[in-house]
């Protein structure tokens, strides 16, 4: 993995507390899937502003003394499998999030979101 990309969630998300949970607006009764917290942690940060080595320095700062040795590890292993799942997408620039995958859910204005969910998905054709 190339850790000078840049990295930006593709799915909507909820906090409560230190949980953090994919939704879906359209479904609100769906029970949400809490994600393990290395998982959650990485999606939350991932605002298509920040390096995957920018990640990296800022969950060291975060250990009182010296991190595990092993963080470095499991941060791209988190990072590979979050894009794999296509919740994170790598990319060589910086990106801006769109308003409904900008913060989390409860956050949002939920009519505004979908609007505009919609307004993208009806101006992104697939190539063929």
């Amino acid at each position: 993995m190339d850790a000078s990309q840049y990295f930006y969630r593709n799915v909507m998300f909820s906090k409560h507390g230190d949980e953090i949970s994919l939704v879906d607006i359209y479904n609100p009764k769906k029970e949400e899937k809490v994600l393990e917290m290395w998982f959650g942690l990485v999606l939350q940060l991932a605002d298509g502003q920040h390096t995957v080595n920018e990640l990296l320095d800022f969950v060291a700062k975060q250990y009182k003394g010296d991190p595990p040795s092993t963080l470095g590890q499991t941060l791209h292993s988190v990072v590979s499998r979050l894009e794999s799942l296509q919740f994170i997408v790598l990319t060589k620039e910086a990106t801006e999030l769109p308003y409904y995958l900008s913060r989390p859910v409860e956050l949002l204005d939920i009519e505004k979101a979908k609007k505009l969910m919609e307004e993208d998905k009806k101006n992104h054709k697939p190539e063929n």
